[in-house]
C-alpha cells in the first residue's frame, strides 16, 4: 500500500483515480469542483490544495486540461511544489507542451524530486476500463516505482525516453487520431453520397487493409451519428495546437494537420466544440450539402 495523490477528477481523472483506490492505495485528492460520488464512495481524503495533497504522498499524479493548468496546479500558491521534500515523484497525466514539460521538470528535479510526463491515450473509455494507453517520459528509476500503478490504470505502458518524450509521444498519437479520423469521414461521406449504404461499406472495410480502430469505434459513431463526447473536439484542437506550435519551432511542415485542424475550427464555428472528435464528420458534411446516414 503506498500513499498518492491524485489532482484532476474530471471525465479522465475519475475513473483513473477509483482505479487506484480499488488497487488497496490510500489516496490524497484535490479537484476543482466536487469530488464525483464514483471517487468519494471508496473513500479518499479529501485536500484543499496541490500542497496538502503533496505532504501527505509520496506520488503525486496530475490528470488537469492544459499546459497553464499544470503550471498553476504544480506552481501556483499551496501548489504541488510547496508540499514537496526530496524524493516524492510527480507524475503528469496531462496532455501538454513538451517544451514547458522539461521546463516543469526541471524545477521539480531542482527540489530533489523526480518527474515523470506520462500522458495517456484511450478516452474516457479507455479510462474507465483500465486499458489506457500510457506514455511515459523520465528516469527509469521513476519509472520503475510508478509502474505499478500505472498498470491499475492502463495496459501499454512505455518508458520513451527523457522528460518532454511522454508529451511528444502523445502530440505524434494525436496527430495520427485526428488525420485518420479525417479519413475516416471522407470515405463514409463519398460512399453514402455515391449512394452506397455507408454500414454495409463499413463493414467491408473492416475487414482489409482500410481497418483501424477509429474506423470501428469512431466510423459506428459517424453512422448513428452520436457525437457526445468522448474526447471533446476542443481538447483535440489543443492538442494539434500543441504539434503545429511545435512544428514551427522545429521548421517542420505539417499539411495534413492544419487541415485537420481547419475541420475542427468549422465544427466549433457551427457550436461544436463540446461535440467528440468524431463529429469533424460534420465539417465535411456541411461542405457536401449531405448527411451520412445508413440505411
Amino acid at each position: 500500500m503506498s500513499d498518492v495523490g491524485f489532482i484532476g477528477l474530471g471525465t479522465m481523472g475519475a475513473p483513473m483515480a477509483r482505479h487506484l483506490l480499488d488497487g488497496g492505495h490510500r489516496l490524497f485528492v484535490h479537484t476543482r469542483s466536487r469530488v464525483p460520488e464514483t471517487v468519494q464512495s471508496a473513500g479518499p481524503t479529501v485536500c484543499s490544495s496541490g500542497k496538502e495533497v503533496a505532504q501527505h504522498a509520496e506520488i503525486i499524479f496530475v490528470m488537469v486540461p492544459d499546459t497553464p493548468d499544470v503550471e498553476k496546479v504544480l506552481f501556483g500558491t499551496n501548489g504541488v511544489a510547496e508540499g514537496l521534500t526530496a524524493g516524492k515523484i510527480v507524475v503528469d497525466m496531462s496532455s501538454i507542451s513538451p517544451i514547458d514539460t522539461k521546463a516543469f521538470a526541471r524545477r521539480i528535479n531542482e527540489l530533489g524530486c523526480q518527474y515523470l510526463d506520462a500522458p495517456v491515450s484511450g478516452g474516457e473509455v479507455g479510462a474507465k476500463a483500465a486499458s489506457l494507453t500510457i506514455m511515459v517520459g523520465g528516469s527509469e528509476e521513476a519509472f520503475a516505482q510508478v509502474k505499478p500503478l500505472f498498470a491499475l490504470m492502463g495496459k501499454n505502458i512505455t518508458l520513451v525516453g527523457a522528460n518532454g518524450d511522454g508529451q511528444t509521444t502523445k502530440v505524434a498519437n494525436q496527430i495520427i487520431v485526428a488525420l485518420t479520423i479525417e479519413a475516416v469521414a471522407e470515405a463514409l461521406l463519398f460512399a453514402a453520397k455515391a449512394g452506397a449504404d455507408p454500414a454495409n461499406v463499413r463493414q467491408a472495410l473492416m475487414g482489409g487493409f482500410a481497418s483501424s480502430r477509429i474506423l470501428e469505434v469512431h466510423g459506428e459513431r459517424m453512422l448513428k451519428r452520436t457525437f457526445e463526447p468522448g474526447f471533446r473536439i476542443e481538447l483535440h484542437q489543443k492538442d494539434l495546437n500543441l504539434a503545429l506550435t511545435s512544428a514551427r519551432l522545429l521548421g517542420v511542415s505539417l499539411p495534413n494537420t492544419s487541415t485537420a485542424q481547419e475541420l475542427f475550427n468549422a465544427c466549433t464555428a457551427h457550436g461544436g466544440k463540446a461535440w467528440d472528435h468524431s463529429a469533424m464528420l460534420r465539417a465535411l458534411e456541411i461542405m457536401a450539402d449531405f448527411e451520412v446516414r445508413s440505411r
